[in-house]
């Protein structure tokens, strides 16, 4: 399976966007799709995650409430649509796809990745 992020920018506190994670090569619906981000000289960590059945949506404490993921079967991705974001979202987004059950790639655990696509906010 291929993953491709985009739809990163340069947008003020308080603005909105949307990054998109396209998946191509496989059954587009047999996949859990996670979204990561990495900050400068931080760790990456965890920010949503689509269960391939759609009976699993979670969010990270830090964007839960301003960030909604979702699915289009049409265009075959899964979208990350963050709202009044913050300085503090500034960070590189990757997203991720694995099979089977959602914990794995909860923690990272995957070999298919995104090339990452980037998210600045200036305050």
């Amino acid at each position: 399976v291929q993953l491709q992020a985009s739809g990163g920018g340069l947008v003020q506190a308080g603005d909105s966007l949307r990054v998109s994670c396209a998946v191509s090569g496989r059954p587009f619906e047999t996949y859990n799709v996670a979204w990561f981000r990495q900050a400068p000289g931080k760790e990456r960590e965890f920010v949503s995650l689509f269960s391939w059945d759609g009976r699993i949506i979670s969010y990270a404490d830090s964007v839960r409430g301003r960030f909604t993921i979702s699915r289009d079967r049409d265009r075959h991705t899964v979208d990350l649509q963050m709202n009044n974001l913050e300085p503090e979202d500034t960070a590189i987004y990757y997203c991720a796809a694995r099979q089977g059950s959602t914990g794995p790639l909860r923690n990272g655990r995957s070999e298919y990745w995104g090339q990452g696509t980037s998210v600045t906010v200036s305050s």
